[in-house]
């Protein structure tokens, strides 16, 4: 059994979830929403630290007909900083639609809800059995 940390990284919050290949269930954890890149880092270094995962994987935001755009050129690099800074291995996860699943109320965050979807969709789509 191995732990899988998901992430819905965006500009201003960076949702995160767990889960492990065991059970192969994603649950949201947390939603860091620290301002700066050093911040930001320090605690999702804390999060690698408690959690040691196996993986890491990051939402890939594309437009509908699969086309990249700037968010999408932000997602890799932050998957490639997850891998230089803590040594992790990362993947990436179409997540187009997967805050349009969630039902929201107005001003609340769903970045962990995402990064939740996010990781399900790696278990069901491409982790290995």
């Amino acid at each position: 059994m191995e732990t899988v940390l998901g992430f819905d990284f965006g500009l201003k919050r960076i949702g995160v979830a767990v889960g492990n290949t065991l059970i192969r269930q994603a649950q949201p954890l947390s939603i860091i929403t620290a301002e700066t890149n050093d911040a930001r880092f320090a605690a999702i270094g804390a999060l690698i630290q408690e959690w040691r995962p196996a993986c890491c994987v990051v939402g890939l935001p594309l437009h509908p007909d699969g086309a990249e755009h700037e968010m999408t050129v932000r997602c890799r690099r932050f998957a490639n900083q997850l891998n230089g800074r803590f040594g992790v291995a990362t993947a990436l996860v179409d997540e187009r639609y997967s805050s349009a699943v969630i039902a929201q109320k107005r001003g609340e965050a769903v970045d962990a809800q995402s990064a939740a979807i996010i990781l399900q969709q790696y278990f069901n789509d491409y982790a290995e059995s």
